[in-house]
């Protein structure tokens, strides 16, 4: 059987301890690291900037309460590393399965959509920067070409993480695309 990914319910909070638990029992050799090859928190990282104008980056669950597996289940003997992983105390089961059930992954688009938030998949990193900007606030570009420069926010668009700023340039209003990151309010 070839690698998928599972995903494992666990109790809130715990996702952490669970993981460290897991890595414990791969380095005990109590789980096969041939079955069991990686183990996942998918965390996204939103970066903002304070009231002050400090840059803040913080990480956020992606999903509270789940962990991802990834494993190489074989067809005779899957029960025993699924039972390992089942009595770590926090974890609930297998998503979408019952305990006496084989586990079923997820679709591999479906994995790679949480790992392409979470940064795993190299140069895909789909960061988000928490919005604290309303049309019309008073901005000064921080970074990029047009650094040093001030504006007024003309339009607002979250699904890319960017602003459109209008700011003064030999005596005109031109219109300029920036990311949330590189402005601070004034």
């Amino acid at each position: 059987m070839a690698k998928s990914w599972y995903i494992v319910q666990t109790f809130t909070g715990w996702e952490q301890k669970i993981e460290r638990e897991l890595h414990r029992l791969l380095d005990n050799k109590e789980i096969d690291s041939a079955v069991l090859t990686d183990v996942k928190v998918p965390m996204e990282e939103i970066s903002g900037t304070t009231k002050t104008g400090k840059k803040t980056v913080r990480h956020n669950k992606l999903l509270p309460g789940y962990i991802m597996l990834e494993m190489d289940l074989p067809q005779i003997g899957w029960k025993a590393t699924c039972t390992k992983v089942r009595s770590i105390t926090g974890v609930n089961g297998f998503v979408g399965t019952g305990s006496l059930e084989r586990p079923r992954p997820i679709t591999s688009e479906e994995a790679r959509g949480i790992l392409q938030q979470t940064g795993a998949i190299k140069g895909e990193r789909v960061s988000r920067v928490s919005q604290n900007y309303d049309i019309g606030d008073n901005v000064k570009i921080t970074e990029g070409a047009f650094a040093t420069f001030s504006g007024t926010i003309d339009e607002i668009n979250t699904e890319r993480n960017k602003l459109r700023v209008n700011v003064q340039i030999f005596g005109r209003v031109t219109p300029v695309e920036v990311d949330f990151s590189q402005v601070e309010k004034i």
